[in-house]
């Protein structure tokens, strides 16, 4: 019976003795095995992101957005049938749709000068309901959230994310410590720790909290100027008790201010849930389509193997006679040609593992796109090589044992 080892390095021997018919058999395996890591890697980062950002927006809120419209003519047409998103709506919503747990507030502010004794910034100011954090996950570093009591008493406070804090007090400490945001002074409550940059999914943009101000809505409303024809709010975010339907709880809502608004369609309403689910459809076909490719090119690479393996079976075709004379078995001579193909394939597998990590790699460093190698699609990869491999050479290994010895012996 023939030695394993022996068969593996038999087969390292062809490979070396033929290594650009052996390495043109191997394309197929290589591009294969590194379109499934590449693919799984690349679909596993952006699953991950995405549902990092689902998960930071809430998967049982409800985000509602003041519409934008590029034309003057057109926001003018509509200002004349609705105000746009404002206070009464968040009212109407809490009182007449059920399973509503509180619905926050959002203004976003143009700031043209945002300064402190010492130093300038650029940040994107926002005023928000107090009960903002409970909403959207915000973490504090240090000192606290602005209170209803805040929000009642349309206080001067606010509370600043990390990049801010750097820009305007660099190292000193900022909590109590004023800021200017266009004519009106601010006083500082609250810190926000470090969080990721912008990010997106399905079109939904999310921005990280290092650039922010957070004031209480009221105060936005109060006393900062806003465009004559600007909504009064931004946006409004319904958060859904447990156990609700949050989709069908949207469209309650679409209905509810398409009467308010007199029929016209100045907001759009996002669902976080439905985004959830829309990713994920769109994650399966990318897997379907991606699995497809790589298994085209698997077929071909086996395809390769089964031509490169039935060409090795004809020049050693007197080999075969003499061992046959020599007494090794018709299933001495098949595991032997089974293993070398095997030893192609997974050469490739392994050639095709290192491509679909330089891929994935260079993926996350030219598009900034996250990028999760995991170890099942490293064995995934491997097993599938190898039962390629097994599977294409097992037909020339056939017919290697069927030669007869003494035509063989007489082969030229």
């Amino acid at each position: 019976m023939i030695d394993p080892r022996e068969a593996f390095a038999s087969g390292l021997e062809s490979l070396r003795h033929h290594a650009l018919r052996s390495f043109l058999a191997m394309l197929g395996i290589i591009f294969g095995v590194g379109a499934v890591i590449a693919m799984l890697s690349i679909g596993a980062g952006a699953e991950k992101q995405a549902l990092e950002i689902i998960d930071a927006m809430g998967l049982r809120n409800i985000v509602i957005e003041d519409k934008r419209f590029d034309r003057e003519n057109e926001l003018q047409e509509i200002r004349r049938k609705s105000a746009g998103l404002a206070s009464r709506d968040a009212r109407a919503i809490r009182d007449a749709v059920p399973g509503v747990e509180r619905v926050v507030a959002k203004i976003e502010i143009e700031p043209w000068k945002v300064l402190s004794p010492t130093g300038r910034a650029k940040p994107r100011v926002v005023g928000v309901s107090h009960d903002y954090p409970a909403l959207v996950k915000v973490t504090l570093r240090e000192g606290r959230f602005f209170d209803r009591n805040d929000e009642d008493t349309y206080a001067p406070v606010c509370v600043i994310g990390d990049g801010v804090r750097r820009e305007l007090f660099g190292f000193e400490p900022a909590l109590g410590r004023p800021l200017k945001v266009n004519d009106q002074w601010l006083t500082v409550v609250g810190v926000l720790a470090p969080s990721g940059g912008k990010r997106e999914v399905q079109g939904v943009a999310l921005e990280g909290t290092a650039n922010d101000v957070y004031l209480p809505v009221t105060t936005a409303e109060r006393r900062f100027d806003r465009a004559a024809l600007k909504s009064p709010l931004d946006e409004l975010v319904v958060s859904m008790s447990p156990g609700t339907p949050v989709q069908e709880s949207a469209a309650v809502i679409a209905t509810l201010l398409d009467r308010l608004h007199g029929g016209a369609v100045d907001y759009t309403i996002t669902v976080p849930e439905a985004l959830l689910e829309q990713s994920r459809r769109t994650q399966r076909l990318f897997d379907i389509v991606m699995g497809a490719i790589a298994g085209i090119s698997l077929l071909v690479g086996g395809i390769g193997i089964m031509n490169i393996m039935l060409a090795t079976v004809l020049e050693r075709t007197r080999e075969i006679g003499v061992r046959r004379a020599m007494g090794a078995r018709q299933a001495d001579i098949r595991n032997q040609f089974v293993m070398e193909a095997f030893t192609v394939t997974v050469t490739g597998g392994l050639l095709g593992i290192a491509m679909g990590l330089a891929i994935a790699r260079g993926v996350a460093a030219y598009a900034g796109w996250s990028t999760v190698v995991t170890l099942s699609s490293i064995v995934l990869s491997v097993g599938v090589s190898a039962a390629v491999g097994l599977g294409f050479g097992i037909y020339p290994a056939m017919a290697a044992a069927r030669l007869d010895p003494v035509e063989a012996l007489r082969y030229e």
